[in-house]
């Protein structure tokens, strides 16, 4: 019996992709040779890169407005660095929300002042800062929509005249946004969209090419979407993944579908958490993530009982960040509802065997 997998990336995978994906492994398209054998500029390949792309637009709205889609190398660590090599000339405001966009500020700093327009480091990012400012000469804001460590989201994004960029990794797909309002999302596949190795990079094209510095080939966006995503040879098994993940959600019903489907395992297990007098919640309520559901045991004397017991149910991924400690349950779209039921039976089952020992 396949586990009930929590974890936080590389992320669980539709049962469905995962057989597509093996039979391709062996024979692609029935041409009597393996996916990862192929020349990535043969039909085949091609074929598969222009329908990941497509549907990433289509999915989000966004097709026929002046975006293109691009599926990268390097995960959400590299987009840090081309952001701002591509984008910040000389200031960028940043919200600092956590691991990731700490990460993000880091590298910007190498290209340009860099303001924090706010923080939640103060409380070990366990909320989201509201009512700050951003800078109208900044070239970008930048924030991180949701934050796998510390298990916070944004719900509502800020108001801004400037260029809204948005690292996404971790809930793309899994909610309904105005997508128009961000002018770069991007997003490592392998936290909601595939296995680790291509990034998802959707950009309008009218924010580039304002910056003054020569940018590297590799490093420059407008060179990518000038070759189709095929500048160097492309991360062929993670975008053929990719593609049969994002043709899984559309036939689902797309985002309004399966958004739905991760408020209702969001709410299964939060419920939980605030019921069983065992258990607390980690970050501020108003800010809970519904992908990543941080909580910790009150008593930590608990703790090697409710390990086995969850690990005897079949769960799997359910250990928090080593940063934040406690569990983490990441509750990505492809996780079903009856997974979640599953770790909150273990939760009740351990009250009850206190109330009765």
């Amino acid at each position: 019996m396949k586990k009930h997998n929590f974890s936080a990336g590389p992320c669980i995978l539709p049962q469905e992709v995962l057989q597509k994906a093996s039979e391709a492994i062996i024979n692609f398209n029935n041409d009597d040779l393996s996916l990862i054998e192929i020349s990535h500029r043969s039909k085949s390949f091609v074929n598969v890169m222009e329908k990941a792309r497509s549907l990433a637009l289509e999915l989000l709205d966004l097709e026929n407005k002046g975006y293109k889609a691009l599926f990268l190398q390097g995960g959400a660590s590299m987009e840090f660095l081309m952001v701002a090599y591509n984008l910040l000339n000389k200031k960028a405001a940043y919200l600092n929300t956590g691991t990731w966009s700490d990460k993000a500020i880091k590298e910007a700093k190498a290209f340009g002042e860099v303001i924090e327009s706010a923080s939640s480091k103060d409380k070990g990012y366990s909320y989201i800062p509201k009512d700050f400012t951003i800078p109208e000469d900044a070239d970008f804001f930048h924030c991180t929509s949701n934050n796998t460590v510390a298990g916070t989201q944004i719900k509502e994004f800020p108001k801004t005249n400037v260029p809204l960029i948005c690292d996404m990794s971790s809930d793309i797909f899994s909610r309904q946004l105005d997508f128009e309002k961000f002018d770069l999302i991007y997003a490592g596949a392998q936290k909601n969209m595939g296995p680790a190795g291509t990034t998802l990079v959707i950009i309008k094209e009218e924010v580039l090419g304002k910056v003054e510095r020569h940018i590297p080939s590799m490093l420059n966006y407008q060179i990518h979407i000038d070759k189709d995503s095929m500048f160097n040879t492309p991360s062929v098994f993670a975008v053929y993944v990719s593609m049969l993940t994002l043709q899984w959600l559309k036939d689902l019903g797309g985002i309004s579908f399966i958004e739905k489907v991760n408020n209702k395992k969001a709410a299964l297990l939060y419920n939980e958490i605030d019921r069983n007098p065992l258990f607390k919640g980690i970050v501020a309520k108003e800010d809970r993530s519904i992908m990543n559901a941080t909580f910790t045991l009150k008593d930590s004397a608990l703790k090697e009982k409710f390990d086995k017991m969850w690990q005897e149910a079949g769960i799997n991924g359910l250990n928090g960040h080593r940063s934040v400690g406690g569990y983490r349950a990441s509750m990505y779209n492809a996780l079903p509802l009856y997974s979640v039921q599953v770790l909150v039976d273990v939760m009740k089952e351990l009250e009850t065997q206190l109330k009765n020992s």
